[in-house]
């Protein structure tokens, strides 16, 4: 297996194999978890110069998938995400810092609706490995936490106990798999 620091070259985000979720506290006593369905990406990775590593992940709004219709009704709207006005959520990786043998931290600037807020990313390299039709993938799993407030989602209805419907923390979650690209002909 490739070490994190050896790794070199252009990768596609694999959808089929990947998954890009969310986790938010509902009535402040359960957590919901959802997932966008349609997503795409690449990472240019320099693991000798991380310095010099680029990432660009762009996200579906309208694929979101909370296993409820009315609920995803209501985040597509102009209540939450406005899928209408701003059709994507994009996420540009500007530092990557290797921070342990299979830690990167990534930070970035996170784009939803019109606000961009920077935000960083942990992630864990989970190693890479040849596919049976010969491609080399690697995956990595990463989490960051956001407040929806940053970026202007602010819905929410007061609840009798005081509380309120919708938690302003929202977890991200990233299991990824990308797929290295062949290199380009000199």
């Amino acid at each position: 297996m490739l070490a994190l620091t050896e790794l070199d070259g252009m990768y596609h985000l694999d959808p089929a194999h990947s998954s890009i979720a969310f986790v938010a506290r509902h009535a402040g006593i359960a957590k919901v978890r959802g997932t966008f369905e349609s997503f795409h990406g690449w990472a240019l990775i320099d693991g000798a110069q991380p310095e010099h590593s680029a990432l660009l992940v762009s996200v579906k709004v309208s694929s979101i998938n909370s296993r409820d219709a009315n609920r995803d009704g209501h985040l597509r709207s102009p209540d939450f995400f406005d899928v209408a006005r701003f059709p994507a959520i994009t996420f540009v990786g500007t530092d990557f810092r290797i921070t342990g043998e299979n830690l990167v931290e990534v930070d970035g600037d996170l784009t939803v609706r019109d606000v961009t807020r920077p935000v960083r990313v942990s992630f864990e390299y989970e190693g890479g490995a040849k596919d049976p039709f010969g491609s080399e993938r690697i995956g990595f799993t990463g989490s960051t936490t956001i407040s929806r407030a940053d970026f202007g989602l602010t819905w929410n209805a007061v609840l009798e106990t005081g509380g309120v419907l919708v938690s302003d923390a929202v977890k991200l979650e990233f299991e990824v798999s990308a797929i290295k690209q062949a290199d380009a002909p000199h």
